[in-house]
């Protein structure tokens, strides 16, 4: 790896650490100041303060699921940018296995900004694989293998 590819993956792996810990305010701390996401259901929400906002509301509203993820590439862009693909699912509270309907395509884009890597954009897109069930077993079944995952 890189050290391009090693900031990157420290990156998104703090940011689905504050999610999975449920910690809005290090989730967004993460963002560029005009950082963004989307979220899983098409949600947006821009700024540090609004997707801390955003991410207290979600949290305070209803127990969310853990991640599990697996980072499938990381690709710069010029000495100052790189973007990151992972493939993620969700166990939901109280439970211990994935769901598949909760799967997910996960896009981060990061730019370095001194010494520090912030994010650009995080996009969470759900992993539907319309018409191809295989690929949908496949998926849950790369994550499952993972430690965590079961």
């Amino acid at each position: 790896m890189t050290e391009t590819d090693t900031a990157v993956h420290d990156l998104y792996r703090r940011l689905i650490d504050a999610w999975n810990g449920r910690r809005p305010d290090e989730y967004a701390a993460l963002f560029a100041d005009d950082g963004a996401i989307v979220g899983f259901d098409g949600s947006t929400a821009t700024g540090r303060k609004e997707i801390a906002e955003h991410l207290g509301d979600v949290f305070g509203d209803h127990p969310t699921a853990r991640y599990v993820t697996k980072v499938r590439a990381i690709l710069a862009i010029g000495a100052d940018g790189a973007v990151l693909r992972a493939i993620a699912g969700m166990i939901p509270p109280g439970q211990d296995r994935l769901n598949p309907e909760l799967n997910a395509v996960q896009c981060l884009t990061a730019e370095r900004d001194g010494s520090d890597w912030r994010i650009v954009l995080f996009q969470n897109t759900p992993a539907q694989y319309h018409g191809r069930p295989h690929l949908a077993a496949e998926h849950t079944a790369e994550l499952e293998a993972l430690p965590g995952g079961a």
